[in-house]
């Protein structure tokens, strides 16, 4: 079973916990880190500036589908960006996570 990271981005705090619970909750993954971010990026030919909020979640490579389709359908941005990082961990938090997801 491999561990993979999920980082995507939110444009608000209330709303990265809204969806960070919502994917608990579904036990799509174990885990998610929140972090304020000043972002900077290409839109429309211009250059945006944006406060956002990075969420890396921790799942298993299994659930990454599940989780980008869930994504996809609440996140409110038109284009969301879901990438998926593979990732290796230490044996008891692997344990853990396999413990905490379908």
């Amino acid at each position: 079973m491999n561990i993979i990271l999920i980082y995507f981005t939110i444009p608000a705090k209330k709303e990265a916990a809204k969806i960070a619970r919502h994917l608990l909750n579904k036990k799509l993954i174990a885990c998610v880190n929140i972090f304020p971010a000043d972002s900077l990026y290409k839109w429309k030919g211009k250059i945006a500036e944006e406060n956002e909020y990075i969420l890396i979640a921790k799942t298993i490579s299994k659930n990454y589908l599940k989780i980008k389709n869930n994504l996809e359908k609440i996140h409110p941005y038109s284009v969301p960006c879901i990438i998926k990082i593979s990732a290796s961990a230490n044996k008891k938090y692997l344990n853990w996570l396999k413990g905490e997801i379908k």
